[in-house]
Order: structure tokens, then sequence, then C-alpha cells
């Protein structure tokens, strides 16, 4: 039996939302050369606020406080911690092994404190949840899903997301699953959770083939034992677009999930997938982000008595698909569906260039058709994406009673 507090919501209903932001999670700051700039956390919030949803009578917004060493040490080891700190403190250190000491994710004045804000955002977020003071909480500043437990890589420094399944399952929860949607595979998570059985984690995510962190395949899909089959992962063939994301996603994930029945959901919506961005070679539009925050949005309310916990994660088109997409996963948490048509305010528009020098997208959408073909309507050996699919399908349903041709 559950020990959480009753909830119940559902498309078209008004969930207590808490959305956590602060603008004090823009030091998490890696200098102006590198792609994740906290531009993109501040023109999210400012789109948010210029269209009502932080005003909703639903949406609670927190700011989230520096996580102090008790939370960061239930998913990282004390020596990173201690490591992290030290190079906070001084950032000219470089200390081997702790993935601080090169460009990619570099130490700088400040990092403990400011990875650890991020972190605190994903804890309190798990915590509203536990005493059932939101159904959906939103943490568009998290998703540092690579961030393993002893060392940070691809950009992330603590793991929000783990710190947040771990504080859930510490108190009582019985099963999380874990929704990654990333263009990247959420290396850190699986790792973190790689032997628990009360955590799935699914990725969906541009193959490592061609792609950061060259992880993530099939065949990675938990250990022997109670564990195996709880970590699904699916390769997606470089340049895939909407139809074909959609079709992957719906051929693996609801099935699962379901199978799964986990008691809460937390979710990743990176949008470096978008195809405007030059992290990745993947082909989305934010329509089909959109779409896909929808779907999780409605396996929560189907099976978790709609316990949602959303988290951002990478994005480095910073000043129009990153606003946009999460603006959207906010207004789905909250029940206030925004049509991608909707124009963007032209307070949103000036602001982005007054501030940035740049031209605002005018709709919240992309402008196209997202359609996708179901898996029921027939498996294709000769298609890419198919065999993506079936190769996970074949690998992890039969694990969970599932046959991988045709549920």
């Amino acid at each position: 039996m559950s020990i959480l507090p009753s909830a119940s919501s559902g498309r078209g209903a008004q969930p207590e939302t808490t959305v956590l932001w602060d603008p004090a999670m823009t030091a998490y700051f890696f200098g102006d050369y590198h792609p994740m700039h906290p531009s993109r956390l501040e023109a999210t919030a400012r789109l948010a606020a210029d269209l009502g949803l932080f005003d909703l009578p639903q949406v609670t917004r927190q700011s989230p406080e520096v996580l102090d060493d008790a939370g960061l040490l239930t998913v990282h080891d004390a020596e990173y911690v201690a490591a992290v700190r030290r190079i906070s403190a001084d950032p000219s250190l470089r200390i081997p092994g702790t993935g601080l000491d090169g460009e990619e994710t570099p130490g700088f004045a400040g990092v403990h404190e400011a990875a650890a804000r991020l972190a605190g955002g994903s804890l309190q977020a798990a915590e509203a949840i536990l005493e059932g003071t939101a159904q959906h909480a939103v943490n568009f500043g998290g998703g540092m899903h690579h961030a393993h437990r002893d060392h940070a890589s691809g950009f992330c420094v603590y793991n929000d997301c783990a710190v947040g399944i771990r504080h859930l399952l510490d108190h009582g929860v019985g099963r999380v699953a874990y929704i990654d949607i990333d263009a990247h595979h959420g290396d850190g998570t699986q790792a973190i959770f790689w032997d628990d059985p009360r955590v799935m984690t699914i990725s969906l995510h541009e193959t490592g083939m061609s792609l950061f962190p060259g992880t993530g395949f099939a065949n990675e899909s938990g250990p022997e034992g109670e564990a195996a089959g709880t970590a699904v992962n699916v390769a997606l063939p470089t340049r895939t677009g909407d139809a074909e994301w959609l079709r992957a996603f719906h051929a693996v994930v609801p099935q699962l999930v379901r199978a799964f029945a986990p008691e809460v959901i937390v979710s990743q919506h990176g949008c470096d997938s978008h195809f405007k961005d030059d992290m990745t070679h993947l082909r989305l539009s934010v329509d089909a982000q959109r779409e896909a925050a929808l779907s999780i949005a409605d396996l929560a309310a189907e099976l978790t008595e709609d316990r949602w916990i959303a988290t951002g994660g990478g994005g480095y088109n910073a000043l129009d698909a990153v606003p946009r997409s999460w603006t959207h996963l906010i207004g789905i948490a909250a029940g206030r569906y925004l049509d991608p048509a909707t124009p963007t305010p032209p307070s949103w528009r000036s602001w982005l260039r007054e501030r940035y020098g740049v031209r605002a997208p005018e709709l919240m959408g992309d402008e196209v058709d997202v359609w996708w073909r179901s898996w029921e309507i027939g498996y294709d050996p000769a298609d890419d994406l198919d065999r993506t699919v079936m190769v996970t399908r074949k690998q992890v349903f039969p694990l969970w009673g599932l046959d991988p041709w045709y549920d």
C-alpha cells in the first residue's frame, strides 16, 4: 500500500504544481564560451511569467535552497563532494578523476553551491510530492543526468534527478519510473540506480555511435537478478525526426511503465533534440517535445495517482527552443495547455531583443504537423528506426511478460 497522500487529476484538470525557480539558479555558469548558458533558464522563466503561468492559482513558485552534504551523499561519494568543495573555493585546482579538470565541465568559483542548489530543487520537488502539497513539480533548472556517483560529466556536477529519486525511495515510495528524453543518454542516473529494482530508468537518445557519452545501447538492461530489465535504452538513429521519435516513444515507454507500475514518475526533459540545437543530430520540433511531455503527464495520471516530477536537462538553443519547450512543460504540469500556435508575448520578444539582441520566435510551436505511425500498424525490418526499437523490445519486453512483437 502506498504511503503517499491521495492525489487525483488528469488531462484537463488543474493539479497543484510546484515550480522550482529563483534567479540564483543562473549561478550555475561555466563561462560565456560554454554552451550551457544560464540565459536559457532566465529566458524560460521570463516566458512562463509573461504567459501568466506563475500567476495561476494552482502554481506555487518555490526557491531552491543549496542542498546540504547529507542530501548529496545519498547519491554521491563523500570524497567527490569534498573535492567539489575544494575546487569551488579555489577553481585553479585540478583534481584528477573529478571530471572538473577540463573544458567540458570546468570548475569555477562557487560551483559547489551552484550545483547543490539545482540538486536542492529536485529534493524539494520530491518533498512536495511526499507531503501532498503538490501533485506535480517542475525543476527546469535541473536534469543533470550525466553526473555520476564519483565524478562530474557532460556539464553535470551533482545529479539532481538521482537526489530526488533517492529521497522518494528513502521516504517510503516503493517504485519510481525515470523517463529521460534528452538527446544524450542518461548515463549517470542509470549508473546510480543500476542494481536497484525499485527504479526503472528509460532513456531515449541519439545513438552513442554518434553522440556523447557513447553509451545507452539496448543491451544495457540491468544486472542479472531482481534488477534485470530495469534499465531501458532506445539508441535512436542519427537525424531522427518527430514522427520516428514519437513512434519509438510509444512503442516502448507506455508498455514498460505500465508493467513496472510506479508510484511516482520522474522525467528529464532535455530539449537538445531540437532541430535548431547544434549539439546533437536529432531533428525534433518544440511541438514533438510538447507531445512527449503530454504523454508522460498522461502516464502519471493513469499510473501514479498523478504524482510527477519533471526536470529540465540539456538544451543549447538557449533563447529559442529551450524557453518554448520548457514553458510548455510548465503549462502541461499546471494543467494549462498552450497551443503551439499561441503567439509568444510581445513583452517577451521585446525583452529578448533588449537584453540579448536577438529576434524571438513569434509562436510557441514550429508550425509542423506532429504525426506518428503507431507500432500496432506493423514493424518494418528495412527501417532503421524500427530495427532500433525492436532490439530494445526484444531485450527488455520478455523480462516484463510482454511480447516484443505485439504488446
